[in-house]
């Protein structure tokens, strides 16, 4: 079948280029969809108060905890549409098409009843102060309204990446995320709705992305094209879904426990190390998504060539994202900690939580490179159609080191730094058990393709 406009040739020609012309619209779109949030943090910083400042950055890791399982499978679903696609089955890629779009109605009523039923509870759970509660479960609840149009928009992305189209995700963004913006204005600045408002503008914002993803799936003339009446499960398609996708959901959601566990422990120190702590999460967020942009380049690019049944390609794919993610991670890392004071101020006008937050930016910022390089060692290995392994490694090597790292190292020295040192020596040691997991896996899928 001949590429469309907006597709890439993955499996032919120089790799470099190619994997930025993929990456950098995602990095764009991850950078618009952090902006919902960072609106979020800074007009209910400016105007609303610390307090609310708190409440907003402290439901960040409970949110991820319980979104994070449902994304993971669209994960799958970008796996198993772009591995037919390279290899030309494009029957199967229209099958798996409409499983995941499926399998995205459900995960977005399962989230959205979850999450409205259970915030308060895990609010609690979590040592939210008493002055922070009440409007952090407001958040919440508000922003889990919106939970079925992040699914529908994020499985319907994953699979416009899975055939090389990255483009028209970032428009959709880019026109929901000023929605947005204009929003959080009018409902805390004019309506004084505080934390609901910037829930509610961020809920809206993601039904509308939701719209504009599947207005494009039915206009597509290729195999992803969206038929509203073949929307259903197939067995087999949704079985390699989940495959891929289940323990990539699973191994989200226990970072996100670890990541809990953490937020829990900052929350002991107070509503003004929370909001210096949430400040400076925000603005690592931005290095992050810039980094998870090359981890989803390892995972189509793999997907794709395994598809195409060529090895030397995923050795390249390989080289090509693990160095463009060290570049990114070191480059906005470092950038984000040079003018991190200033980049405080934009979420809050109160001078005490910023050296709660350099603390933070010092310890994650700097080192985030190694964040990158674990992520792309796992998007390679999901390429390749392995996704327990590098769940089972990240369980070990990240969850449960944070866990014993909170309850021995942190309680013998309470501080931030203790915390957050954390985070370093687990991408290391991920990152490391990871590589030599994709030397091993790599050998095996080599033989099986060339037989």
């Amino acid at each position: 079948m001949k590429k469309q406009k907006h597709e890439i040739d993955m499996c032919n020609g120089p790799l470099l280029g190619k994997v930025l012309i993929f990456s950098l619209p995602l990095m764009l779109s991850g950078i618009l969809q952090l902006l919902y949030n960072a609106a979020d943090v800074a007009v209910v910083g400016r105007f609303a108060g610390s307090a609310s400042l708190a409440a907003v950055g402290s439901t960040s890791s409970l949110i991820h905890l319980m979104i994070n399982l449902f994304i993971g499978l669209s994960v799958g679903a970008s796996v198993v549409v772009a591995r037919n696609i390279g290899a030309g089955n494009f029957r199967k890629a229209h099958d798996a098409v409409h499983t995941a779009i499926a399998l995205s109605l459900v995960a977005g009523a399962a989230t959205l009843l979850i999450g409205f039923t259970l915030s308060k509870a895990l609010l609690t759970l979590m040592d939210t102060p008493d002055d922070v509660i009440n409007l952090a479960t407001l958040y919440v609840k508000v922003y889990f309204l919106g939970m079925p149009g992040l699914m529908v928009y994020n499985f319907g992305a994953a699979i416009l990446r899975a055939m090389g189209d990255t483009m028209r995700p970032l428009w959709f963004l880019t026109f929901s995320g000023l929605v947005n913006v204009l929003l959080n204005l009018l409902f805390v600045c004019v309506f004084h709705m505080d934390v609901a408002g910037v829930a509610l503008a961020t809920t809206i914002s993601q039904y509308i992305s939701a719209t504009l993803v599947v207005i494009c799936m039915l206009k597509l003339d290729n195999c992803c094209h969206l038929n509203i009446k073949e929307i259903a499960f197939r067995k087999t398609e949704l079985s390699e879904m989940l495959k891929v996708g289940l323990p990539a959901g699973i191994q989200s959601s226990l970072f996100s426990v670890s990541n809990v566990l953490i937020q829990s422990s900052i929350n002991s120190f107070g509503s003004t190390v929370m909001a210096g702590n949430a400040a400076a999460a925000n603005i690592e967020g931005f290095t992050y998504t810039a980094m998870n942009s090359v981890y989803q380049a390892a995972i189509t690019f793999t997907s794709q060539n395994v598809g195409a049944k060529k090895p030397k390609r995923i050795s390249r794919v390989a080289v090509v994202t693990l160095l463009t993610v060290t570049a990114v991670g070191l480059i906005l890392g470092g950038t984000s900690y040079l003018f991190g004071e200033t980049l405080i101020k934009i979420y809050s006008t109160d001078a005490a939580i910023i050296p709660y937050g350099m603390i933070r930016m010092r310890m994650i910022c700097l080192p985030y490179f190694l964040c990158g390089v674990m992520e792309v060692m796992v998007g390679l290995l999901r390429g390749m159609n392995c996704s327990t392994i590098p769940m089972i490694v990240s369980i070990f090597g990240s969850c449960v080191f944070r866990v014993i790292w909170v309850y021995t190292a942190f309680r013998a020295s309470p501080t931030q730094e203790t915390l957050y040192i954390a985070y370093i020596i687990s991408w290391s040691i991920c990152s490391l058990v990871h590589f030599i997991c994709y030397i091993i896996i790599k050998k095996r899928l080599t033989k099986k393709l060339t037989l």
